[in-house]
């Protein structure tokens, strides 16, 4: 996903490929930019005899689903929120404070 998420345009399998710091073939990079297809975190369009894809999500869009989910696995909220809000900077406290219309 990053490297859709830091493209200027949509990008191929190969072009992904090109650009991931991993050696990876050809076919793998294909099957997980079909994968996000298939979840909707990718949008792919024709081009030539490939797809480009594009992020259909931001990263802060993905964060959020993903934050949303491990709060839903949980029956004590209160305490995983409360755990996740005791390990953050107080920088990251100052911000949900704002976020919520708090005092800093």
């Amino acid at each position: 996903m990053e490297v859709l998420w830091r493209a200027d345009e949509p990008l191929t399998p190969a072009e992904v490929r090109e650009r991931l710091d991993l050696d990876l073939a050809y076919t793998t990079v294909m099957t997980v930019l079909g994968r996000l297809h298939d979840k909707g975190r990718a949008l792919r369009e024709q081009r030539g005899r490939a797809f480009a894809y594009t992020a259909a999500v931001s990263e802060s869009q993905l964060a959020v689903e993903r934050m949303n989910a491990v709060l839903s696995s949980t029956t004590d909220r209160v305490g995983a929120l409360g755990g996740f809000v005791g390990g953050l900077s107080r920088r990251d406290r100052a911000a949900i404070r704002r976020l919520l219309g708090g005092p800093e």
